[in-house]
């Protein structure tokens, strides 16, 4: 199967969670993403609603009968968030938090890795390692693009590392062209390319990105999804063809 996982940057309220929810069931959706805790560059950015983003998502993915995920950044939010997620997620800013990779390794609910920022893919196979190592091996690896020298796009999708991950593991690999474009002009194409090798995407979706409260320049609109939803059955996946 490959894993369609969808959903806003950050979760701002009920009304706009349920929208969202619901195209992505609707459409084909696996797995409704939302923000509660946000790690953001600038400290003055939204910083997400915490708690109570938290229980929004909880309350919407349960109403339509999708699994949620959500990012945690800190060892001691873990407890808090494993009562409300189905699946964790590791940033890209944490990927080097080894306390918090081997406090999230001793859950029993599956992981998504994002890479890091700068990180090489040996880095990020070790860091996926240290979850293991704390006793869960529920880990799906997120490539989310890289920081270059290019300024066009907001990171560098490395495709190719999807490929290098499965020659070197037996990981699965999702993409997010989400983060790893940051324009939402080229979300959809980079999806559609990411189907024919990797495992899945996780893409951002908001009813109305241009009044998003945070990465509204990355967010596609639930219009949008539905064409992407209908475009990615049209595309093979490697697994298909070979």
């Amino acid at each position: 199967m490959f894993l369609i996982i969808a959903g806003p940057c950050s979760v701002e309220s009920y009304e706009q969670m349920l929208q969202v929810g619901q195209a992505v069931k609707e459409y084909g959706g696996n797995i409704l993403r939302g923000g509660a805790f946000k790690p953001r560059t600038n400290p003055k950015s939204f910083q997400g609603l915490g708690l109570e983003g938290l229980k929004i998502l909880r309350r919407v993915g349960d109403e339509i009968g999708l699994p949620v995920v959500t990012e945690v950044m800190d060892t001691r939010d873990v407890s808090l968030i494993y009562d409300y997620t189905d699946y964790f997620q590791i940033g890209a800013r944490n990927m080097y938090n080894y306390s918090l990779l081997k406090e999230i390794g001793k859950q029993d609910k599956p992981i998504l890795l994002k890479r890091g920022l700068s990180a090489t893919i040996e880095e990020w196979l070790f860091a996926a390692e240290y979850i293991k190592q704390s006793g869960n091996d529920k880990i799906i690896l997120v490539e989310r693009g890289i920081r270059t020298f290019e300024k066009y796009t907001r990171n560098t999708l490395d495709l190719s590392a999807v490929l290098a991950v499965k020659e070197l593991s037996d990981y699965k690999v999702i993409v997010d062209p989400s983060h790893g474009t940051g324009r939402r002009s080229m979300v959809i194409q980079m999806a559609l390319a990411s189907k024919v090798i990797a495992d899945g995407i996780m893409i951002e979706v908001h009813p109305k990105p241009e009044s998003a409260l945070s990465d509204k320049e990355q967010q596609i609109n639930i219009e949008e999804f539905k064409v992407l939803m209908n475009l990615l059955k049209k595309v093979p996946n490697i697994k298909d063809i070979v």
